[in-house]
């Protein structure tokens, strides 16, 4: 059935609406979800037109649309209002155009915001939209905000104050790109729909997990933002440890958002806290030096632009979580991320404890291995004979791998996560609590670095990071799966 709805963009100027939004809403309206009672309202501070407004979406479409036509049509249900987030007036004549499109396309007071734009007018927008009345309780009326969700616990709690004057939890859709993604979703039916995998799915049977978010790039244009942020605050404290609550939650009574959040908020509840010692032992940060790749030249990370020059930002980390719970008490969940490494992939690995061996040789661990882009898969590494009249082990490797991006099978994750807060559904989206105990390890590490009490690891452009990261893992006796370098 498809929605009736009025969704207002706050930032439809930006490339993140470009990119993203609007061809994931172009995709809703092709399956159907989108049809004849929707209007998009698209705010920002360019003076822009309808008719120009228009030409941009169609624009941003234009590799997805069967004709110039379907296009044209999709496009007339945007319209566009100049608006300065900080001017009552502005939410005024907005709310009178919410209002007529409402009429006009008979949306049942049904109304979807997303904040497109920076933190810092989160609160503002919020208070404005409930004291010009276009948050009027009628219909269904949700929001979605981008990370970052602040900066540390305490912007994050104010942004939180902020949003609920306006907004109940419930309606509050934080969005992680990355619980949109197809194998990340599947992580749920691979653990709960498989007798094999949830029995062993524990500490008796797991020696440790890895999580690696690898990117080949540098910081690129993003030097300005990245040196406040770094890999810690832009990476491990929203998509690595959302990732981590799916692989270490509990499974729960049934397949509900409510359920799923339930045990979720365990996991982040139950984030050992790591002492002085133990955050400066099981932390590790770096940054890119210049050098060469294939004969090619990169500058370091201090020589980006709009970098300081004397940064001691890291653009990685690596490091190991503990959660204390029956399940994987004791089992480290070992992770890492940073640019320009040797290649870019998202890979898990579950890497099981080695059984006793009677052939005379060390037997190599069982591996379940979760790709979750830039292919998509799972493949399962196990020990067999070698071909041959001697009894030789040898490992065998269960696949099953596409490349999403190349067939276009797997949807963008943007247009899953507005289709899923569409239909009300929080089940791949951050609750406060999950928030408000990641930021509170991370400030932690944060507060740590930033006196400089641990070493800032140089590394190679095109290697996996600094040693120290493979030395962490050593002291588990462990190694990292995951080594392209290599």
């Amino acid at each position: 059935m498809s929605s009736k709805v009025i969704v207002t963009i706050f930032g439809a100027s930006g490339d993140l609406a470009q990119r993203k939004l609007y061809p994931s809403l172009f995709r809703l309206y092709k399956s159907g979800n989108l049809s004849e009672h929707f209007a998009v309202i698209g705010t920002a501070r360019r003076p822009w037109s309808k008719e120009y407004f228009e030409s941009v979406v169609v624009d941003s479409i234009s590799d997805l649309a069967d004709s110039p036509e379907q296009a044209q049509e999709f496009a007339s249900h945007f319209y566009y209002q100049s608006h300065d987030v900080q001017d009552t007036e502005h939410y005024i004549e907005l709310c009178k155009l919410q209002n007529k499109l409402n009429e006009e396309y008979q949306a049942e007071n049904n109304k979807l915001f997303f904040l497109s734009m920076a933190p810092q007018f989160f609160g503002t927008i919020a208070k404005h939209l409930k004291s010009e009345h276009i948050v009027d309780g009628k219909g269904f009326e949700r929001l979605i905000v981008e990370k970052p969700f602040g900066t540390d616990l305490a912007t994050a709690s104010k942004l939180n104050e902020d949003l609920l004057a306006t907004f109940d939890e419930e309606q509050i859709f934080r969005i992680d790109h990355y619980l949109g993604k197809e194998m990340i979703q599947n992580i749920f039916a691979i653990r709960f729909a498989n007798l094999l995998f949830e029995n062993i799915w524990n500490r008796d049977y797991i020696d440790n997990v890895q999580i690696t978010f690898a990117e080949k790039l540098g910081v690129e244009e993003r030097g300005g933002y990245y040196d406040q942020s770094g890999a810690l605050r832009d990476m491990v404290q929203n998509h690595t440890l959302q990732l981590l609550s799916l692989l270490a939650m509990d499974k729960p009574k049934s397949f509900t958002k409510e359920n799923i959040r339930a045990e979720k908020v365990k996991v982040f509840e139950r984030l050992v806290q790591p002492s002085e010692d133990d955050l400066k032992r099981l932390f590790i940060r770096g940054q890119y030096k210049s050098g060469k790749v294939n004969g090619k030249k990169y500058i370091s990370y201090r020589s980006e632009p709009n970098v300081n020059a004397e940064s001691t930002t890291e653009t990685f980390v690596s490091g190991a979580f503990f959660i204390d719970t029956d399940r994987f008490r004791d089992v480290p969940f070992f992770f890492r991320t940073g640019k320009r490494l040797t290649a870019k992939g998202t890979h898990v690995n579950i890497v099981f404890k080695q059984m006793n061996s009677i052939f005379g040789e060390p037997l190599k661990p069982n591996i379940l291995t979760i790709y979750i882009q830039p292919t998509e898969g799972f493949s399962l590494s196990v020990n067999g004979k070698e071909v041959g009249e001697l009894f030789n082990l040898a490992p065998i490797s269960f696949d099953y791998r596409t490349d999403a991006t190349a067939s276009g099978a797997s949807p963008d994750p943007y247009e899953k996560l507005i289709f899923d807060v569409l239909n009300n559904d929080s089940t791949n989206f951050s609750h406060w609590d999950e928030v408000k105990a990641s930021w509170e390890l991370i400030d932690k590490i944060e507060q740590l670095w930033s006196q400089n009490q641990v070493p800032l690891h140089e590394y190679a452009v095109g290697s996996m990071g600094p040693e120290a990261a493979f030395d962490l893992l050593a002291q588990f006796g462990a190694r990292w799966q995951w080594q392209p370098d290599k």
